[in-house]
């Protein structure tokens, strides 16, 4: 017990150290975010090839952008690509002018912006946690610093946020802005009275009347209107409507709309955001008309939200799903740490300080936004990646609840435990995590027979099995959840947390990174190395034509337009109607699936195979026959 409470007061003494010095927090922090950022996002990011189906659509509009100079209106493989606004196209165009046309550049917007997002989230919970110690007169450094660690391990730890911080979309892209915004919103509300419109003090009695007169709102208001901004550039529509239902629900639910509202400045705001994010929307609409107008608005926007768009529809209890598998482990926690709250206690909650105020926000930003996505038809997982910011913040406060604390420079008190009202359903929380980990662990051990069939890799559930990786990962999840166990009936709550943020870590080193690239040279090695075959045998004027499913890092890594067709019937009838131009190109490049390319029943006369790479096969087709010799090719079913 003398050996526990010695540790203890030995970290506490060590975070009270850490306040003293400023300049140390500071690079204490920048370490763990450094730490943090670079295993989560940025190591081996861009050391496996672009993922095939969605990436490779923006890493190419990018590099169209990049090579022509057209940056008003993004094109792939030469036609006009209107799913998206420019943001995402910028950055990765920025980057390719920076660090070369490669897979790090495509993905560094992505990792950028959720390493930003994650630091901006560990500063204001130990912001809000500091203001909290200072109202209540205590001094809990232990507790501030450790919350902010967690929230930063947390956020950036889990899987919908792993997967789409490597990912070169503009899914993380929205999420870091809008995330952002919310967090500078939340900043410069819980900061009135504190710093005039340039974060300067206020006078003397700090009543903020110099304030009240300025045309400006404070510098985490403006910070919020930019953001806003840059998310309406990366996403559309969505990124005000989203962050204005949130900031609206939280001050309306307080009763605080309009005097916030009178802080903000809104007209200077809505000057800011439409002031940066119209132009281009101007530009793009003037080149290309009602074209881009119904595409982007109607049926990339109106159209996903009232109807099903590409066959992505699913049920109503579709992102619970996803949101115990995209957070997890932490997900288990996400009941008690919103019933934690009690945010229908709205009488409590009016009178609490503005920064004790974090956990309702945070709440309201989570179910605005899985509220909204359960209402609109289409349903996709990366929809909801901007509530993970949320989930973390809120499963981080639950667990400040548990690192000790010292009131005085005597006394060290235990870390609390649950009050008696919650106890036994943190106890629950407990066990439904051991039960999940043993689940995971079970998935792990049996993930050959989970898995679907790739026609790319026929042979892949053999070959994954043999390597180990599901064997290794079910052995870190079982560990995890024997470790856990045995927390819970020691009663040790605060390491919990820990166990599953370092669990998962493991199985991001030693599992999820050599799995992505042992699917990397299984499945996309072959395709990107026939593609750069393509482009380096490509003559003039020779089409590139690939058969099967559509596959854009084609595109991307040979540098040339491509022809996608289906059927192998479509593929002959084209070589024919190109066989028969006048005038006649010299020859056709064919990038096919072996299976599919056999099912053209080309005679050996009729083509020369160029390389044949895993389930793939690039050949050239030649057009130029020997005089009055015609080319048969036909098209058999069998």
């Amino acid at each position: 017990m003398r050996l526990k409470l010695s540790v203890k007061s030995a970290v506490e003494q060590w975070f009270n150290n850490l306040e003293k010095r400023p300049a140390l927090a500071v690079t204490v922090s920048i370490l763990w975010l450094s730490l943090i950022g670079w295993v989560a996002f940025g190591w081996n990011l861009g050391s496996i090839g672009l993922i095939d189906e969605t990436e490779p659509l923006f890493a190419e509009a990018s590099r169209q952008m990049f090579v022509t100079g057209d940056w008003v209106t993004p094109f792939f493989n030469g036609e006009t690509r209107f799913d998206k606004p420019v943001l995402i196209y910028w950055c990765q165009a920025i980057a390719y002018a920076i660090i070369g046309v490669n897979e790090w550049a495509v993905r560094l917007p992505s990792a950028i912006a959720a390493m930003t997002v994650i630091s901006l989230a560990f500063y204001t919970v130990q912001w809000c946690l500091a203001k909290q110690d200072k109202l209540e007169k205590v001094s809990r450094p232990a507790r501030r610093y450790l919350t902010a660690f967690m929230v930063a391990a947390i956020m950036a730890l889990n899987p919908e946020m792993i997967i789409w911080g490597r990912t070169g979309v503009s899914d993380m892209l929205l999420t870091g802005c809008m995330a952002s915004a919310l967090l500078c919103f939340f900043l410069g509300y819980a900061s009135k009275g504190e710093t005039g419109h340039w974060g300067l003090a206020i006078g003397k009695l700090g009543t903020g009347e110099e304030f009240s007169r300025s045309p400006f709102p404070n510098k985490w208001y403006l910070a919020c209107y930019v953001l806003i901004a840059a998310a309406i550039l990366a996403k559309g529509p969505v990124g005000i409507v989203l962050p204005g239902l949130i900031i609206a629900a939280f001050l309306l639910y307080l009763g605080k709309l309009r005097e916030v509202l009178q802080e903000m400045r809104p007209l200077m705001g809505i000057l800011i955001i439409f002031g940066l994010s119209a132009p281009w929307y101007a530009l793009v609409t003037w080149r290309n008309g009602w074209g881009y107008i119904n595409s982007f608005f109607g049926y990339h926007n109106l159209e996903r939200f009232t109807g099903v768009v590409n066959h992505h529809s699913a049920p109503w209890y579709f992102y619970f799903l996803v949101v115990l598998l995209g957070f997890a482990p932490y997900s288990v926690y996400l009941p008690i740490a919103i019933v934690r709250l009690k945010f229908w206690q709205r009488s409590h909650w009016r009178f609490q300080e503005r920064s004790e105020q974090l956990g309702l926000f945070a709440w309201f930003w989570f179910a605005g936004i899985f509220g909204f996505f359960s209402i609109a038809v289409t349903k996709l997982p990366s929809y909801v990646l901007p509530l993970m910011p949320a989930a973390a913040i809120l499963v981080a406060l639950l667990w400040s609840d548990f690192f000790p604390v010292l009131k005085t420079k005597q006394t060290l008190l235990s870390p609390p435990t649950p009050s008696l009202s919650h106890s036994s359903f943190f106890r629950v929380s407990g066990w439904v995590n051991v039960i999940f980990l043993s689940f995971l662990a079970t998935g792990m051990f049996n993930l050959s027979h989970l898995l679907g069939r790739d026609p790319a890799v026929p042979n892949f559930r053999i070959l994954i099995q043999q390597s180990g990786l599901p064997v290794t990962g079910g052995v870190i999840w079982l560990v995890c959840a024997v470790l856990v166990a045995g927390l819970l009936l020691n009663r040790r709550w605060n390491y919990i947390i820990s166990i599953n943020t370092l669990g998962f870590m493991a199985f991001l080193i030693v599992v999820l990174t050599p799995a992505l690239f042992f699917m990397d040279r299984e499945r996309q090695l072959p395709l990107r190395e026939l593609s750069v075959m393509a482009l380096q045998a490509k003559q003039p004027d020779e089409e590139l034509v690939m058969m099967g499913f559509k596959k854009p890092s084609v595109a991307f890594y040979s540098q040339t337009q491509v022809n996608y067709l289906r059927f192998p019937q479509e593929v002959v009838q084209h070589i024919q109607n190109e066989a028969a131009k006048t005038p006649q190109p010299p020859s056709l490049l064919l990038l096919a699936e072996q299976k599919k390319f056999l099912k053209m029943d080309l005679q050996p006369d009729d083509y020369k195979n160029l390389a044949t790479k895993g389930a793939y096969n690039l050949i050239r087709v030649p057009f130029k026959k020997r005089k009055n010799e015609k080319m048969d090719i036909s098209f058999n079913v069998h």
